[in-house]
């Protein structure tokens, strides 16, 4: 480690120089979401030799240029995530979807689809030679262990957080030396109808609970209302820009989590540049693997553990879709099922699947009486506990499936609840 300087130093090479050591019929992982090595990406992208790449990964933000068309003979994405930029290919059959728990990620690519190249995205080394790997940790710690070849774009704008996000200069085998700004989420718009919800978590949620939070507007809304609340934690999958002010007020301190006390536990981030000054060199804020952040077991450790997710239906026994419309993959289970069962576990938990009542401007109730046709079951009525819309709180806790009806009917859109009613009647819920 004493001589890692000259190792960095003699391993440096440019982006193009650097992918040239991906061979036709690798299979190349790449750090996700906004930790993406943009610089790799687009140098493998132009390497129009290559065929038969395999290239897999979860949340793709930026425009996954190998899964576009005309590159089919170069590259197949398998997706672990079905997003904006990679949906398109998983529906006309140009990439594959692997259904797989968030928490199982690390596991199945150790034993069953077995990197040959990583593509990585780091800080640079500090004075002991560790990089480290910034706003993105979850997979990519473990495909950075076991990959034949682990490729890093080193960026100074690449926050230095702590936890377990460290690889040492040692362990990467090139590295590539790039300046530009890491991918930005804008912070969404809230409108009434996100408030109205944010407002109804907000109440289940209570002083002393640790959170688990997403992305988005119903997430933001609900932290817009905790102001009143008092020693908050965070214990989640990832986080954005809404928990900063909650911080800086003192509410967020973790002093009373079971685990991690006064820490911010997360496996990576996404959101402004603000939130990745944030996170840069806090000792507040830990990284840790998506095997250990979303384990049911460590969830379940928690006292007072809220679970906040969302979903695209749920139908009136408590199913919930979140992954799918129709037939078609839309997203992934991620860490939903990993957190809703974790927070089963804990002793004053709470599972909450959160949305508006309705899509596509108020033409469709997202509560049904039966999941879309194709639709996939992301978490069972047997895991549901509370679903929340702007129009209240429905209880599914121990609950028959007449009164899930009933409670479920309740928070349904006023447009909607006559239909619902009926078809409970006829199947002799009601």
């Amino acid at each position: 480690m004493l001589n890692w300087k000259e190792t960095y130093k003699s391993r440096l090479v440019a982006a193009e120089d650097a992918v040239k050591h991906i061979k036709s019929g690798d299979h190349v992982v790449l750090q996700h979401a906004c930790g993406e090595p943009r610089t790799l990406i687009e140098a493998m992208v132009e390497r129009k030799d290559l065929r038969d790449v395999m290239v897999s990964h979860m949340a793709a933000i930026g425009p996954a240029e190998y899964a576009q068309e005309g590159l089919e003979e170069n590259f197949r994405h398998n997706a672990f995530f079905a997003g904006t930029a990679t949906r398109k290919a998983i529906h006309e059959g140009r990439a594959d979807y692997t259904s797989c728990f968030f928490s199982e990620l690390p596991r199945a690519y150790r034993e069953y689809v077995s990197p040959d190249v990583a593509l990585i995205h780091v800080s640079p080394p500090n004075k002991w030679g560790f990089c480290s790997l910034g706003v993105s940790v979850d997979y990519t710690k473990h495909v950075a262990e076991i990959a034949n070849v682990v490729i890093a774009q080193v960026n100074e704008k690449m926050p230095k957080t702590y936890g377990d996000s460290f690889v040492h200069v040692n362990d990467i085998d090139f590295f590539v030396e790039s300046t530009r700004d890491l991918i930005e989420i804008p912070i969404p718009n809230i409108g009434e109808v996100e408030k109205a919800i944010g407002q109804n978590v907000a109440g289940l949620i209570e002083d002393g609970s640790t959170m688990q939070l997403g992305i988005g507007a119903i997430p933001d809304a609900v932290l817009n209302f905790l102001h009143d609340k008092k020693d908050l934690g965070i214990h989640t999958e990832m986080f954005s820009d809404g928990v900063i002010g909650l911080f800086e007020k003192g509410i967020i301190n973790g002093k009373a989590k079971s685990i991690h006390p006064g820490k911010i536990v997360c496996s990576f981030v996404m959101g402004t540049s603000k939130l990745y000054d944030f996170v840069d060199d806090n000792p507040a804020v830990e990284f840790y693997t998506i095997d250990y952040t979303n384990d049911p077991y460590v969830i379940g450790k928690h006292d007072k553990m809220i679970s906040i997710n969302s979903a695209i239906q749920v139908d009136l026994l408590g199913q919930v879709c979140a992954d799918t419309i129709g037939h078609k993959q839309y997203s992934a289970v991620g860490g939903q099922v990993d957190f809703v069962r974790g927070t089963s576990r804990s002793r004053g938990g709470k599972a909450i699947i959160a949305m508006p009542s309705t899509a596509g401007g108020g033409k469709y109730s997202r509560i049904v009486s039966l999941l879309d046709e194709g639709a996939a079951v992301t978490t069972s009525r047997y895991d549901v506990q509370f679903v929340v819309t702007e129009f209240g709180v429905a209880d599914l806790r121990i609950k028959t499936n007449r009164q899930r009806a009933e409670e479920l009917i309740k928070v349904s859109h006023p447009d909607f609840r006559s239909e619902l009613k009926a078809f409970a009647i006829q199947r002799k819920l009601f």
